[in-house]
């Protein structure tokens, strides 16, 4: 398996300041390869009666890798991500593939979108065509945006990692260059998880660009006593999921943060691997009103996802950012003074009196239905909150 796994992205064309044309062009053998690998896949036996509280079920995996091996076409999905614009360009080192679609609208605003993890630029292909083209997509014209969504350094096709270093504020930093690249002198920023402390911490590298940060899939853990008097039920609820997270659901981020490289060959040369790794995520963070991770997100579209990381070897580049971003120091941020909204789902343990300790938040929306992948789950919801927000800053 190649690291890029596809065609030749004429990396000698990518100077210090060039950007480059991009097309995801898989080699045949990698596909035969993946192919190989699930019909071998090595299966546990099962402990009865144990669900999902110890990690993916058997059962269950198979029926994915079933789906995966047999129904999922990976040339169709390729397909489609090669009708959005990529590019690629090198940023302090580092390789960055980005997805750049640009509005018909004159009037549409730049927007950065970040993803996180488990996730990729493959997370926003349903919130793309509305956020870019409203008028097209039943909403107003006035809310069009011009979009770049670049892929996290060491994740999808921004890999390889170029070294140490890459965390959240290094990161923010990139994002500023590249926009000043694409001459976007004003532009908006919106993520979810990785994006939550990216997007505003763009905002504090160009306050004089960022005209507005839109976050969801945020958690902020109180830091005293005082904190806790006075919280609606639905906060203390969504404090309890908070806690139960970090007691039983953060195993994942204790290894990536500590011991990435170790991990990451299991999840590079394993498939199966990589796809509970991966899978177990949505299972826990999708909408709870959802029992199995492919109710809440398309098995073609999570599976497109897992690709990403597949295809790439980005399962063992992903990690890394957890630990840099534990052994990077943590300046206490006083409120931004950039514009926030934050967008509330079911499984986002957010506080709004939590989240004013490092935004200036202006807009503040909750949400019945969707998850922690809005823009997979409830892409229309994100994408309404979105337009609302930006709307009175324009």
């Amino acid at each position: 398996m190649t690291d890029i796994s596809a065609s030749d992205i004429n990396a000698s064309r990518i100077s210090s300041s060039g950007i480059s044309e991009f097309r995801v062009d898989v080699p045949e053998e990698d596909l035969d390869d993946l192919r190989r690998r699930l019909e071998r896949t090595r299966w546990p036996t099962e402990i009865p009666g144990i669900g999902w509280e110890r990690g993916v079920p058997v059962d269950y995996l198979k029926g994915l890798v079933d789906h995966w091996l047999h129904r999922y076409d990976w040339r169709a999905h390729e397909e489609e991500l090669n009708r959005l614009p990529q590019y690629v360009t090198r940023i302090d080192g580092q390789r960055v593939h980005f997805l750049h679609v640009r509005s018909p609208e004159p009037a549409a605003i730049p927007l950065i979108l970040t993803h996180g993890w488990p996730g990729s630029v493959a997370e926003f292909q349903q919130v793309i065509g509305p956020l870019t083209d409203p008028r097209g997509h039943g909403g107003e014209p006035a809310d069009a945006f011009h979009v770049v969504a670049p892929s996290l350094p060491g994740f999808g096709f921004s890999v390889p990692l170029s070294g140490p270093g890459w965390n959240h504020a290094r990161i923010a930093r990139a994002w500023a260059e590249l926009m000043r690249r694409l001459g976007y002198q004003r532009y908006g920023a919106q993520g979810g998880d990785t994006g939550h402390e990216v997007s505003p911490e763009l905002g504090r590298v160009a306050p004089g660009q960022v005209l507005g940060v839109h976050i969801n899939g945020g958690l902020a853990y109180p830091t005293g006593a005082d904190e806790l008097d006075g919280l609606t039920e639905a906060e203390q609820t969504r404090l309890a999921a908070a806690r139960r997270l970090r007691a039983v659901g953060t195993g994942y981020a204790d290894l990536q943060s500590t011991r990435p490289r170790s991990v990451g060959y299991g999840l590079h040369d394993s498939p199966v691997g990589q796809l509970a790794w991966i899978v177990e995520k949505f299972w826990e963070w999708t909408d709870p009103a959802r029992e199995l991770p492919d109710e809440a997100v398309d098995r073609d579209h999570l599976l497109t996802n897992v690709m990403l990381y597949w295809l790439t070897g980005a399962g063992a580049s992903s990690g890394h950012l957890y630990y840099e971003n534990r052994i990077a120091p943590r300046p206490a941020n006083a409120p931004s003074g950039v514009p926030t909204g934050i967008a509330v789902f079911p499984t986002d343990p957010a506080i709004r009196r939590l989240a004013e300790r490092e935004h200036h938040v202006v807009h503040w929306s909750e949400f019945e239905r969707g998850g922690h992948f809005a823009a997979m789950e409830a892409p229309d919801l994100l994408v309404d909150d979105v337009r609302a927000f930006f709307r009175q800053l324009r």
